[in-house]
């Protein structure tokens, strides 16, 4: 009988897990569960004999992929995939997947949600701003993108958008202005918002000449991967853009700094959050176990993020 583990720092809702084992223990395989584990190893030792595995920011890195004798498929319940060593899951014929779009509603919400709480000054008293008529980049005009752009077009908000991987034409269809370069994105938008991927083009890629380059009133909206950003340059904004304000999903390893000197002028989720709602929880759990089972029984690899 084949083996499926959900291996899961942080665990999925009740009724996601109860959906999960519908849908593996319907093909005949067993269902395991690894919930908040505290050790790597605890993680390594559960994968040894399974031919499957779910996870979710959980770290698939060599030592687990090598410890997987039986591992055929590994997925990612979510978008992101920076989390699995690609290359040892390739030397190690596994297949390595995600699943794109299943949290992309909650991840767009979280960004206009900081948005509006930053621009109305964490809702203090004082009076804000309104997003109505400001602009906004959507830098990668992905799966989040657009419902992020679909969202602040409902705000009233003139969208902008830019990405080399997809047509001028397809943005400019969905409503949007497109943009021939990141340089003019950043230069003619107040807000930006981030949806690239960590890779070895994007990390610290958004730094100090992109930030420098945004009108007054600037905010950046990180709910991507704290790497893009080069926080050296994004300190140095801070330091000469009084006007300057960070949002992000994800705390930089220069929070402290930027808490002790730039009160006002920045939130951070205390844990990574885009995912956190019951919907995309529910989602993304249930397209992992479709895609295990799919690729099992029927070599279907159609969200294969590995060669």
């Amino acid at each position: 009988m084949k083996k499926v583990l959900i291996a899961t720092d942080k665990p999925f809702a009740k009724v996601a897990v109860d959906g999960i084992r519908q849908i593996v223990e319907k093909a005949g395989y067993e269902l395991l569960l690894l919930e908040k584990y505290t050790d790597q190893s605890d993680f390594i030792k559960a994968i040894e004999a399974v031919d499957a595995v779910i996870i979710r920011s959980d770290i698939a890195d060599r030592n687990v992929i090598e410890a997987g004798k039986k591992l055929k498929i590994i997925v990612r319940a979510g978008a992101g995939y920076d989390n699995i060593d690609l290359a040892a899951a390739t030397e190690h014929k596994v297949v390595a997947m995600n699943t794109p779009g299943q949290n992309s509603n909650a991840v767009a919400e979280l960004a206009l949600g900081m948005m509006v709480y930053m621009a109305r000054n964490s809702f203090n008293g004082s009076s804000g701003t309104e997003l109505r008529g400001k602009s906004l980049g959507i830098h990668a005009y992905g799966n989040v993108g657009k419902y992020v752009a679909t969202i602040a077009k409902g705000f009233g908000m003139n969208v902008f958008a830019f990405d080399p991987f997809v047509a001028a034409s397809v943005i400019e269809d969905d409503g949007l202005h497109a943009v021939g370069t990141v340089e003019e994105l950043y230069s003619k938008c107040q807000y930006v918002s981030l949806h690239i991927p960590a890779n070895a083009q994007t990390k610290k890629s958004i730094g100090f000449d992109l930030l420098s380059k945004m009108p007054k009133g600037a905010t950046l909206v990180n709910t991507a991967r704290k790497e893009v950003i080069d926080e050296e340059g994004l300190l140095k904004v801070f330091a000469e853009r009084p006007d300057f304000k960070y949002l992000s999903d994800i705390e930089p390893d220069c929070k402290a700094e930027i808490i002790e000197k730039y009160s006002g002028r920045f939130f951070f989720t205390p844990k990574k959050m885009g995912a956190q709602t019951s919907e995309a929880n529910i989602n993304a759990g249930l397209a992992a176990a479709n895609q295990i089972v799919d690729f099992l029984e029927n070599g279907i690899t159609t969200f294969q993020v590995n060669k």
